[in-house]
């Protein structure tokens, strides 16, 4: 396995060089390699890859792993399953038992059979001979009896025999129900010992037929042979017919066919003949088979341009992904630019700019073709990242046993809740995984994404980004516009309040909106602009006197404001108004370390808004501060949160998928933000949180919570009062449960009681009878008890939902697979 990082495919003798950038499938520091393209299923570790791409001939070079990738069958399957080269589990065996009636009813008739031609042998079946003397001439026999006069007679005996054997056999496997009995046996075996067991039963069968045949077998052949060979002679007329070795040898083969025939239909020897075949000619080193002229052109000769009549543009494609100058994100990406309803300039132009510029055409904004390392396995052609493998148990649905697991934009839309202590896995194995996989789409052009943690938190480096903003830090390159870039008044002081006083208890965000936007609508009419953080601060806490101050500012033509302010110097100072209040919370922004930060006067660094995300695929890192700031990030990230949210809900039709990733949403959850959270569904846009626990966000807001997002993840080690929510949340199943009851027999006649009395001393157990009782019950999918103490290590329990409503069962997921 090539890993990440490491030069992957070979580019082509004599044909120009890799491009140098980042994009360049094998050059140093780019990760479009095996490892990071994909793993099929079944494959021992993750990040694999598939085999190679065809051996190609003598004198040329082997096709680069992207053409295998590109190339794999992707089948339809549920949601939420790795899709790269699945392969549906089989269908659950059932625990098959033989009945005792099924067990009775084999060895009864085998007994009686044994019997009847045991008697028959020795004559002793009253009446055997009348048949035999009815449907024969009577000069074969002696009057009075069917001994035989000649020959005749004896080859009617030997005939009449075997006539009866052959019944009796039929009827001893009918009524015992010996194929039931040997498919019974034969259901779980793979082909090859099926076909060994039935060939070793066939062998002994021949046994009894051919005992010649076999040194060491000493018992007396079955009457199988001898009646056939003595019907020939009476149809004959004589034994010289069987002087011909012609008929003999025929009647032989017949014979041993007629024997091996029923063996051979248990244990389908002609499928896997036909099987052997098969393989054998796909390994030889003839001509290769014919192509199938129905199969479909496969992907890495680009079909849609071809049927589109661009084949120059296909074969330019083919030939760079074959040079190994293309990865899987200019894959996805040329593809993406294919589909119906995302050319941007038209089919035209983009086969213009293949022809400039290659595999390199449609590249993303920023150049980057790739992302300076990779940790989980992608497949960018359906948008998927593989984040563990399904639990092969029963409680998890027969579909979902033992196959791989996914997360796309399809049900990211639904937003993503993800609950787990430290330790569990929240941000390595989930959060990490989907922002790698969201900025790898973004430079396909699928989707925008918003990465908001710490500085420590393992989102990727700044590299991955391409904007990255630090409060805080004066290195930044980017500042955090708290008005979220909106011209309104109303709507961005709604937004701020919300990050302001959301978590506030006994203050009405709406009241606190209003106050913000007495403030700054009219400094925004005085000035041009906005107030700072320390000059809203300022506003917020002053009097009458102050205020009265800026309504003097304000143009003439600005009546509105004018009343607006006039409000706001009539509540300034009295008992409920909320300034004060507002104005202690915007002092956790209001310290030295954030003095250039959030719209300073003077500051130079430039202001990032929100709405970017809403209009162009970019890839967004903010990273919060901490150690002396915890509050202070926790307003930010509020603030962020109902930013996004309405940014995202502006407009239907957006070509790419926006996503907002909080890697730790404690205190950034608002009875404002989550009935927010489900209105993103149509919208193309959806959230990603993560929670330590349920308890960092209001008990009112629990329920509400699990029910707004539509994907949720449950890792080990949660605790019971959270599990309680998820198991309300996942809801009840009907199940089929069996109960036996053993009652004691009580007998009332003398000898059943000593029989009974016998039997205990024997035994030891009293003699009792089963009731059993099948029903159907309602039971928890997942108990509360369940989820804290029954997920192992390194699992957790994910149910998915889609935008359009598919959805999945709670399924147990190994992450670490």
């Amino acid at each position: 396995m090539t890993a990440p990082g490491a030069t992957g495919a070979p580019v082509v003798p004599g044909a120009p060089g890799a491009p140098t950038g980042s994009g360049a499938l094998g050059a140093p520091g780019t990760s479009g390699t095996p490892g990071a393209l994909g793993a099929p299923e079944g494959s021992g570790a993750p990040g694999t890859s598939g085999p190679p791409g065809p051996s190609a001939a003598p004198g040329l070079p082997v096709a680069p792993p992207v053409v295998a990738w590109l190339d794999a069958p992707r089948p339809e399957a549920s949601p939420g399953i790795w899709r790269f080269r699945h392969v549906p589990p089989p269908p659950p065996k059932e625990a098959r038992k033989l009945a005792p009636v099924t067990v009775a009813g084999l060895l009864i008739p085998l007994v009686l059979g044994l019997l009847l031609w045991s008697a028959w042998r020795r004559g002793a079946v009253p009446y055997e001979w009348i048949p035999l003397a009815t449907f024969t001439p009577s000069e074969w026999w002696y009057a009075g009896g069917t001994s035989p006069r000649d020959w005749h007679g004896a080859e009617a005996h030997v005939v009449y025999d075997g006539v009866f054997f052959a019944v009796l056999l039929y009827a001893m496997a009918r009524l015992g129900a010996w194929a039931e009995l040997a498919r019974h046996l034969l259901a779980d075996r793979r082909p090859p010992v099926r076909a060994a067991l039935t060939a070793g039963a066939a062998l002994i069968a021949l046994t009894f037929v051919w005992p010649d045949a076999f040194p060491g077998v000493g018992w007396d052949a079955l009457p199988v042979v001898a009646p056939l060979l003595s019907l020939v002679v009476l149809l004959g007329g004589g034994y010289d017919v069987l002087a011909s070795p012609v008929l003999v040898y025929t009647l032989y083969g017949l014979i041993t066919a007629a024997v091996l025939w029923p063996f051979a239909r248990l244990g389908d020897w002609p499928g896997l003949v036909r099987g052997w075949l098969k393989a054998r000619a796909a390994t030889t080193d003839g001509t290769p088979p014919p192509l199938d002229p129905t199969a479909p052109v496969p992907l890495s000769q680009w079909p849609e341009l071809r049927a589109a009549g661009q084949p120059r543009a296909a074969d330019l494609l083919a030939a760079e992904l074959l040079a190994g100058r293309m990865n899987d994100v200019d894959c996805a990406r040329v593809r993406r630019s294919l589909e119906p309803g995302h050319e941007r300039t038209g089919l035209a132009a983009f086969v213009d700019s293949v022809y400039r510029q290659g595999a390199a055409a449609g590249t993303h904004p920023s150049g980057d073709r790739d992302l300076p390392g990779r940790t989980a396995t992608h497949d960018l052609l359906l948008g998927q990242v593989r984040i563990g493998r399904c639990a092969a148990e029963g409680r998890n649905p027969a579909a979902y046993r033992g196959v791989g697991l996914a997360l796309e934009p399809a049900a990211l839309a639904t937003s993503l809740l993800v609950v787990g202590p430290s330790g569990a896995g929240k941000t390595t194995r989930l959060t990490g995984p989907v922002v790698e996989s969201l900025t790898l789409q973004a430079l396909t052009g699928a989707c925008a994404v918003v990465a908001v943690g710490t500085a420590d938190a393992p989102l990727g480096p700044d590299a991955a980004y391409d904007v990255v903003v630090r409060p805080g830090d004066p290195a930044s390159p980017y500042d955090l516009d708290l008005y979220a870039g909106l011209p309104d008044p109303d709507e961005a002081a709604a937004l701020l309040a919300e990050g302001l006083a959301g978590d506030v208890d006994g203050l009405d965000v709406r009241r606190a909106a209003t106050v913000l936007a007495q403030l700054i609508g009219p400094y925004r009419a005085a000035h041009g602009r906005f107030p700072s953080v320390p000059v809203l601060r300022e506003l917020l806490e002053a009097g009458p006197e102050t205020l009265t101050a800026l309504l003097g500012l304000l143009p003439a033509d600005a009546a509105a404001m004018r009343r607006e302010l006039e409000a706001r110097i009539r509540q300034a100072g009295t008992a409920s108004d909320a300034g004060p209040l507002l104005a202690d919370r915007l002092s956790l922004l209001d310290r030295p370390a954030f003095a250039e930060f959030f719209g300073a006067d003077g500051s130079d660094v430039r202001p990032f808004s929100l709405k970017s995300v809403v209009h162009h695929p970019l890839r967004v890192r903010i990273k919060l501060p901490e150690r002396g700031h915890e509050e202070a990030s926790r307003l930010l990230a509020r603030l962020l949160l109902a930013q996004f949210l309405a940014a995202a809900r502006t407009g239907t039709k957006r070509p790419h998928f926006v996503s907002l990733v909080l890697d730790d949403a404690h205190g950034a959850l608002t009875a404002g933000t989550v009935r927010s959270l489900q209105r993103l569904r149509p919208h193309n846009a959806g959230v990603v949180l993560g929670l330590r626990t349920l308890g960092e966000v209001p008990e009112a807001l629990h329920g509400p919570l699990l029910g707004a997002v539509g994907c949720r993840v449950a890792l080990s080690g949660i605790t019971t009062w959270d599990g309680r929510g998820f198991a309300e949340t996942w809801g009840k199943e009907w199940v089929e449960t069996t109960e036996v009851a053993h009652h004691t027999v009580f007998a009332h006649q003398p000898m059943t009681r000593f029989i009974h009395f016998l039997r205990k001393k024997v035994t030891g157990v009293a003699v009792t009878t089963d009731a059993v009782t099948t029903r159907k019950v309602e039971r928890e999918r997942w108990s509360a008890s369940e989820l804290a103490h029954a997920v192992p290590p390194g699992h957790a329990v994910v149910s998915l939902t889609t935008a359009q409503g598919a959805h999945t069962p709670p399924v147990l997921v190994d992450l670490r697979g």
